[in-house]
């Protein structure tokens, strides 16, 4: 089998595709590095440096793999930051995203394998069941319900089978820490390394299902073979709450240290996101189930290992208006 994973270098994508990879599948990682890091690519894996936006490389990659799979993961995810970057928003999590499907109809490909998001939902809605009307807020959440609904209409009109994954909140090794803008667990443990506070927008309050990524890795490289999951939408993930501030507690004991927050202006976002399950654990079984303290302790080791990371800051911001002043520079 030849597997096509986008995104592979980044956070979620590198691990989908070691585990393609242990399936014996014959892996290609198209990934632009934007967000990821090239020793991130799995041994015995292609890498291709490039972007999904660049449509002769992606009917080239097409063209000459005829891959058997797609497993598409790459996407600019910082959903708060999506209200200020639309155009980038849309070309990348959404015209990106055409290109591939348009590819996939073309060669044949048997099934598209997508992380969408539970941004999908919008707010007011917990736990979140797939069988809701999605209401999506915000550009990124806009962005990724578009590609799902275009999936269902390239099923009906052309038969490509595909597989919708709703995610959220996931952490784990290899995880860009040094991104200020997403990943609030990376975001945590990449203040206490440079000896800073953590911060948290408004009082800390919001709630969240942290997912580790053994948690959703492992079923969405096996999820090809489960005939039961093809032309599904698919919520997983963690299924326990927990608040922000609790969290806090959470990634400083994972380092020894006592917390230091530091509480910013409120953001616009949904106060509490999370999912119900029952969907995913009837197609593929009970998950890995890892605790929140398990595996953030792993991934704090992980970390020190890494050491602390500074990303470079967004750069083309396109709309400055109630931008978060921590965001601002």
């Amino acid at each position: 089998m030849k597997s096509l994973v986008t995104g592979g270098a980044g956070f979620i994508g590198s691990h989908v595709a070691r585990y393609c990879r242990d399936m014996g599948h014959e892996v290609v990682v198209l990934d632009d590095l934007s967000g990821g890091f090239k020793d991130q690519v799995p041994e015995d894996v292609e890498f291709v440096e490039g972007c999904i936006t660049n449509q002769k490389l992606v009917e080239s990659l097409f063209l000459k793999h005829r891959f058997d799979y797609v497993y598409h993961l790459a996407a600019y995810a910082a959903e708060g930051l999506s209200h200020f970057i639309r155009r980038f928003n849309y070309t990348n999590n959404l015209i990106g995203s055409v290109n591939l499907i348009n590819a996939a109809v073309k060669y044949e490909v048997k099934c598209f394998v997508f992380t969408s998001s539970i941004a999908v939902y919008g707010a007011g809605q917990v736990p979140m069941i797939e069988s809701m009307v999605p209401r999506p807020e915000d550009p990124y959440g806009i962005s990724k319900f578009a590609v799902e609904m275009d999936l269902a209409a390239a099923h009906e009109m052309f038969g490509l089978n595909y597989i919708i994954f709703r995610p959220h909140n996931v952490y784990g090794e290899n995880q860009n820490i040094g991104d200020k803008y997403r990943n609030v667990i990376g975001i945590f443990m990449n203040q206490i390394m440079r000896k800073e506070p953590m911060t948290i927008f408004g009082d800390g309050m919001q709630t969240r299902a942290f997912s580790h990524i053994d948690d959703l890795a492992p079923q969405i490289a096996r999820s090809v073979k489960v005939r039961k999951a093809y032309n599904e939408i698919i919520n997983i993930g963690a299924d326990k709450p927990y608040s922000v501030n609790e969290l806090a507690y959470v990634v400083s004991s994972a380092f020894g240290v006592s917390p230091r927050i530091k509480y910013l202006t409120p953001r616009n976002e949904v106060q509490h996101a999370y999912s119900n399950h029952d969907k995913a654990k009837k197609i593929f079984g009970r998950g890995s189930g890892v605790s929140l303290e398990k595996g953030v302790g792993r991934m704090a080791q992980w970390a020190l290992k890494v050491g602390a990371r500074r990303s470079a800051p967004f750069k083309n911001i396109e709309v400055k208006m109630n931008l978060p002043a921590s965001w601002q520079v």
